[in-house]
């Protein structure tokens, strides 16, 4: 069962997000609730970054692992048909999320047991609740300004 309705992150924005996020070829960035695969295909694509989406609709997975086979990025981007709740991220330095506040609050046993310290948390528009970010940024999506709230585990979430 979804979470939260399939709404994709503006494609005009996850660039600058991502850059904002200071994203490197070093990095792991996972998309929790990936969608179409938006957020991993540039991560990996424009970034260098290895990538993994988590995303429990069939649909959406495949509409993603297709995707990512057209850009030819299977050796970068891997999508993962699961729940969010329950599948590791353990190996993530970035975290994207773009789900909704009651979510992220249910989230935040998972990414505190699971995550490195120094791990970038990014929300778009939900705040994670009794976290403080370490910057919050409004991007013009092209229609309206959006909010993007960075955290860090270690700093964030103390």
């Amino acid at each position: 069962m979804s979470l939260v309705p399939y709404v994709p992150t503006p494609e005009s924005i996850i660039k600058k997000i991502l850059q904002l996020a200071n994203v490197t070829s070093d990095d792991v960035v996972y998309d929790l609730g990936c969608g179409d695969g938006r957020v991993v295909i540039t991560a990996a694509k424009y970034f260098g970054a290895k990538a993994k989406g988590i995303e429990i609709r069939r649909d959406l997975v495949e509409e993603a692992r297709q995707r990512v086979a057209k850009e030819g990025l299977q050796d970068k981007v891997e999508i993962i048909e699961g729940d969010i709740r329950s599948t590791p991220i353990h190996d993530a330095t970035v975290v994207y999320m773009y789900l909704l506040t009651s979510v992220n609050e249910k989230l935040k046993t998972k990414l505190q047991s699971e995550l490195k310290p120094g791990t970038r948390i990014i929300s778009l528009d939900f705040e994670i609740p009794g976290w403080n970010p370490v910057k919050r940024v409004h991007i013009w999506d092209g229609y309206r300004y959006r909010s993007v709230y960075f955290y860090v585990i270690g700093k964030s979430d103390k």
